[in-house]
């Protein structure tokens, strides 16, 4: 088979290269001629586990990129839009990108296809797409709604080993054209989904709200755990032996953030005020996302007397570990605060470095904040010492260095991802999320 990827981000990159891995011819299609360039050379503009080398395997042969989208269709029996959704204002998401692309694509196309809409899209958007396509096509192209679920950071795995496949249509021969292009990821099992359009739209949103949901709950009761004197590490392992319940995402800390959680939130609270079906429960998660960074800049400032003058040292700033992305990540809306306040940064991270620095700039909170790649350098002089994101190399530092090279004894974990005794005894105190303070007898 041969496809056609419009839009050469996070998600139409990962999926061109996977479906040119799994042996279709994928053209990915983008504006961005500079990135293309890069990307011939398999340079991807973002990190990702194993991508780049997946890029280069399959260059030039599978998997070639262009910003010629008339050319780049022809042929094609199925073409993937794959471009942003920004928020706007209101929390709704940008359908411009989207329009815009159906539109040149039914205007373009010589043939019948099946357009497939792999953007992260509100409920009622692929019928809008059928309109416009419609309006200025001179074929029947029917329109699929296919979302995405990659997680940063694993993204390859999962699109290669899916949970499940949805696949949104009323349409017999494109759902046919979408089953062939899968079958090399459905070999074990039958994981394609169909159901309507309108349901494959909902799929989406509702995944990330419930997951984001998970995050937000267990943060309350971490929060109650702190008032009340109990430790929510026990608390989690104890409601997440409910097989009902089970443990992933039932893990506190800072908050989630990223480019998907966050924006898929606010739309779905935004679609459902335009529905008339206020999504209460969702709103509540988003509102209570932005506690735990109050919560825990609060505790420091009393334990540490107050925040101006400090030297406070972050590790991690990336919004989850194994991704550059700092879009919404905590770790900077802690930095932007901690600097607000008077304080001084060191923070570390192994990837994120360029797309935080160019953050904290937008932010206007760069200024007292040294970056580096070295969780020592970042420690070094720091009153206290705060882990934003669990990566794994900070999960078991060389505590008496850390002793050694920091002027202060404590210690924030806002993962919960440290070894609490290993740092007792080299002399911190130490506070997780939720947890009771641990300090040397």
């Amino acid at each position: 088979m041969k496809i056609a990827v419009i839009g050469s981000g996070y998600v139409g990159l990962v999926a061109g290269a996977c479906f040119a891995e799994a042996g279709t011819e994928v053209v990915c299609v983008d504006v961005d001629e500079a990135k293309l360039e890069k990307l011939r050379r398999g340079d991807v503009p973002f990190f990702e586990p194993g991508l780049s080398e997946m890029v280069r395997r399959n260059w030039p042969d599978r998997l070639t990129f262009s910003s010629n989208l008339e050319e780049s269709i022809q042929g094609c029996q199925a073409v993937f839009i794959a471009v942003g959704t920004p928020p706007q204002e209101d929390g709704s998401a940008d359908l411009t990108h989207v329009l815009g692309v159906a539109r040149d694509v039914a205007r373009l196309a010589k043939h019948r296809l099946t357009l497939v809409l792999k953007s992260t899209v509100p409920v009622g958007t692929n019928k809008k797409v059928r309109q416009v396509v419609a309006e200025v096509g001179e074929h029947a192209l029917p329109v699929v709604s296919n979302p995405e679920f990659l997680k940063e950071g694993d993204a390859i795995s999962d699109f290669a080993k899916p949970d499940r496949i949805v696949i949104g249509t009323d349409d017999d021969e494109a759902f046919e054209t979408l089953q062939r292009l899968y079958a090399p990821f459905n070999r074990q099992r039958d994981r394609l989904q169909r159901m309507s359009p309108e349901s494959a739209e909902i799929v989406k949103y509702a995944s990330n709200a419930l997951l984001a949901t998970k995050i937000s709950f267990m943060n309350e009761i971490a929060k109650l755990c702190d008032v009340a004197g109990g430790d929510v590490e026990d608390v989690r392992i104890a409601v997440g032996s409910d097989r009902r319940i089970g443990f992933p995402f039932l893990y506190p800390g800072l908050g989630f953030g990223g480019s998907c959680f966050p924006k898929d939130t606010r739309a779905l609270v935004r679609t459902g005020d335009e529905l008339g079906a206020p999504m209460g429960v969702v709103r509540a998660a988003m509102l209570a996302n932005a506690e735990p960074v109050k919560d825990l800049l609060r505790v420091m400032e009393e334990s540490l007397g107050g925040l101006s003058g400090k030297t406070i040292a972050v590790w991690g700033l990336s919004f989850k570990p194994k991704t550059d992305d700092v879009r919404e990540a905590p770790a900077l809306d802690l930095i932007t605060e901690l600097t607000r306040r008077g304080a001084s940064v060191r923070a570390a991270d192994p990837q994120a470095l360029a797309t935080a620095k160019e953050s904290l700039e937008h932010r206007g909170a760069s200024k007292g904040v040294l970056l580096t790649s070295d969780l020592y350098e970042a420690a070094s002089g720091a009153d206290a010492l705060v882990v934003a994101t669990e990566w794994g190399q900070f999960r078991s530092p060389n505590t008496e260095r850390l002793a050694q090279v920091m002027r202060g004894r404590l210690v924030f974990d806002g993962r919960n991802c440290l070894v609490p005794e290993s740092f007792v005894d080299a002399g911190f105190r130490y506070k997780g999320i939720g947890r009771p303070w641990r300090a040397p007898a």
